[in-house]
């Protein structure tokens, strides 16, 4: 089920060699310890006491060979130590482990170093990122890992830099602005370093962007190249490799303007997040996100499959030359990015081993593609769907159904999976035991209509579609019926024989990430906060520990001394936390959000975790009602268009960001307009809207929020 073993123990052999060279030779030859580094990275599934990148190999299987803790000796786990982070804002990041030093990140871009074995802090890092740049990141100030090279660490930043940092000390060495500041990108994901290049891509489809990925040199942060995956104004090339494949495949798949939405170019296909790498065919492959605007009749008037968009390229990574692209939504405009988590892997299919990439995309199929070629092998869904009827193996394209271009009919369209995906950017994992892949999945339908009267706006999400989507029925019996229409399981699925094997459900519906283990494990979180070890080969919950606060994040497992280790990163937040509101309360109800990092050991003696502050019940005093009822429905569009995103559709608070009801500022015109109009809070992340609002229009949306308040004070809600 791996890379092929006999090439991994030549490349290892080479790395010892290489290794024991470096030290003959002693530290004088930086090429030679680059070179030394690279061997070991390519025969990383040898060190199984590490985790040396994001996905633990290039294959990104996220499997640990470890075997001390397993189903016979798991009453035994017990935490070994726990780190309280300083910002309770989304946590997501995949920590890497090198030999008993483990770098994770967390919210704002900051990263931490720690003791692997007892916690302590050796060092952190901030980036110190300004609050400006909340406003241009989508779904949180989020960030998915570091990278580990040759003694440095590297991390993305918010704002777009990419920083190398020196692994002992936590020093910056270099820093590279990777983005034009004037844009609206941002960097959440982790980077990749391949053959001492560190790659890095971008987000921010939802606000107008133009997609690329970039490579610098690991050693100096120099540029080596850069591949923008949508074509940009015709006739005017970027001078980048991505030239000549953006002409010969994707210009005529455009219609319109596309490049004038944004100020560096709209069309969006960003790489924010998953990339894997294959040594031996020397490929680099990526994923791309949604396109931008969402409705393609606003993005690409007169249709087309709007290449590169919801892709995979594969791409070489010295030069950034493509090599070849397999297009799963044509033309999306559902969100059904195909940025989720890939898997490198050798399957034995119909008698013949098959060196495929594995991917379960948003769009709800699970893929099984020749990563040789970009041919498609396989598609089955993974999950209920209704926006196609299969797809076509010969052509490799999906066979859509009119009903779901939406675009073309006009009509408002209930599609499954909705905007969030079958699978979204919480990574899955393959057991090299069970020959299985554990897939974190949603069943969750969303709601998809053209706004006819839709405008850019300088500041928040720009989508081309109406948001009236983000809202709970108002009736609170009705609303509690479509609560319970959400539903998430963790899914064992079978590559070869394309079928699910077992499925867990999965309380809070909005799954953490994955890990699989050689003890026959399978660890994840969900929103409610709880850690569980399930059984690989059935689904059964094992094991649980309260982790108190939601678990989006991967964990993992190392070594040291010989003793295993999982840990994981805890704190709930993202794109669904920040808009689902209510629906993210979970069995627990609101409650506060508190970011750890926790890690467990067999018969770990660490205190238990200190019970979390009460939320003080309090009845309420909304202030007195403002503005009619035609000013009162003018600013729940605006509040919906621009500040549902990261306030909740119901204007009620996940427990990530403020809960506006509660906010002293809404009782009065002049404080709400020094912060909404004003930026007052710009450096919490808050900041002006006055480039999309005026005064007047400020004030409709205060008197929504005063609305919404008193409705629910009325309600007897607490």
């Amino acid at each position: 089920m791996r890379l092929a073993t006999a090439a991994l123990l030549a490349v290892a052999a080479f790395g010892l060699n290489a290794c024991s060279r470096s030290d003959e030779a002693g530290k004088g030859s930086a090429t030679r310890a680059v070179d030394s580094f690279a061997a070991r990275m390519a025969q990383a599934d040898a060190e199984s006491q590490n985790w040396l990148t994001h996905g633990r190999t290039y294959a990104e299987e996220r499997f640990s060979p470890l075997t001390e803790i397993n189903a016979d000796t798991l009453a035994r786990l017990q935490l070994a130590w726990s780190y309280d982070l300083d910002t309770d804002r989304g946590q997501e990041a995949t920590p890497l482990v090198v030999d008993g030093v483990m770098f994770t990140t967390s919210a704002w871009s900051k990263v931490q170093a720690f003791d692997a074995v007892t916690g302590k802090l050796l060092w952190q890092f901030d980036p110190k990122v300004p609050g400006t740049a909340a406003a241009k990141a989508c779904c949180d100030v989020v960030n998915r890992g570091a990278a580990y090279w040759d003694g440095k660490v590297y991390v993305g930043t918010i704002d777009g830099r990419l920083i190398a940092l020196d692994a002992k000390s936590g020093a910056q060495v270099w820093s590279t602005l990777t983005v034009d500041p004037a844009n609206k990108n941002t960097i959440t994901g982790a980077p990749r370093i391949v053959k001492g290049k560190v790659v890095i891509g971008n987000g921010g489809g939802e606000l107008g962007v133009r997609g690329y990925v970039s490579a610098y040199d690991a050693a100096t942060g120099e540029k080596v190249w850069r591949f923008y995956t949508v074509p940009g104004e015709p006739g005017r090339p970027d001078g980048e490799i991505s030239d000549e494949p953006l002409q010969r495949f994707a210009a005529g798949s455009w219609k319109g303007e596309w490049w004038k939405q944004s100020v560096g170019g709209g069309g969006g296909g960003t790489v924010w997040d998953s990339m894997a790498y294959d040594p031996e065919l020397d490929l680099l492959y990526i994923g791309t996100g949604n396109g931008s605007l969402q409705s393609r009749a606003a993005r690409s008037p007169g249709g087309g499959d709007n290449l590169f968009i919801a892709s995979i390229l594969a791409l070489r990574p010295d030069t950034g030359e493509y090599v070849w692209h397999y297009q799963q939504t044509p033309g999306d405009q559902w969100d059904y990015t195909s940025t989720q988590h890939m898997i490198l892997t050798t399957l034995k299919l119909e008698g013949v081993a098959r060196k495929v990439l594995l991917q379960a995309p948003k769009n709800g199929y699970f893929y099984v593609i020749d990563r040789a070629t970009g041919k498609l092998i396989s598609a089955q869904p993974y999950i209920p769907l209704n926006w196609s009827e299969g797809i076509d193996l010969a052509t490799g394209r999906p066979n859509i159904k009119q009903a779901a271009r939406y675009d073309e009919t006009g009509e408002q369209w209930i599609g499954m999976p909705s905007q969030v995906g079958g699978h979204n950017w919480q990574p899955m994992s393959l057991s090299a035991t069970t020959g299985l892949v554990y897939i974190p999945i949603q069943e969750v339908p969303g709601i998809f209509k053209v706004d006819s009267a839709f405008k850019m706006r300088p500041q928040g999400m720009n989508l081309g579609l109406e948001l009236q989507t983000l809202e709970l029925p108002d009736d609170p019996k009705v609303r509690a019926e479509a609560l319970k229409i959400p539903k998430g399981f963790l899914i064992a699925w079978d590559p070869v024989a394309q079928r699910e094997v077992w499925r867990a459900p999965n309380p809070g519906w909005v799954n953490g990430g994955v890990l699989s283990t050689a003890g026959n494990l399978v660890f994840q979180g969900d929103a409610d906060g709880m850690f569980n070890a399930h059984d690989a080969r059935n689904g059964k919950v094992l094991w649980s520990f309260d982790g108190q606060s939601g678990i989006l994040a991967a964990p993992i497992s190392y070594a040291v001394n010989g003793k295993q280790y999982v840990s994981v990163v805890v704190g709930f937040g993202g794109a669904v936390a920040l808009v689902g509101g209510e629906a993210m309360w979970g069995k627990q109800g609101p409650r506060r959000n508190k970011s750890r990092v926790l890690t467990f050991a067999l018969d770990g003696s660490a205190p238990a975790l200190p019970p979390l502050d009460t939320l003080a019940q309090i009845p309420w005093n909304p202030p007195a009602a403002v503005g009619d009822a035609k000013t009162i429905q003018q600013g729940r569009m605006f509040y919906l268009n621009t500040c549902a995103p990261c306030h909740g559709g119901n204007v009620k608070s996940a427990g990530v960001i403020r809960d506006l009801r509660h906010s002293g500022a809404i009782a009065s015109k002049e404080a709400f307009y020094a912060i909404v109009g004003e930026g007052a809070l710009t450096e919490r992340g808050m900041v002006s809207f006055k480039e999309n609002y005026d005064a007047q229009e400020i004030e409709a949306i205060r008197a929504f929020i005063v609305s919404v308040a008193r409705r629910d004070a009325a309600r007897g809600e607490r």
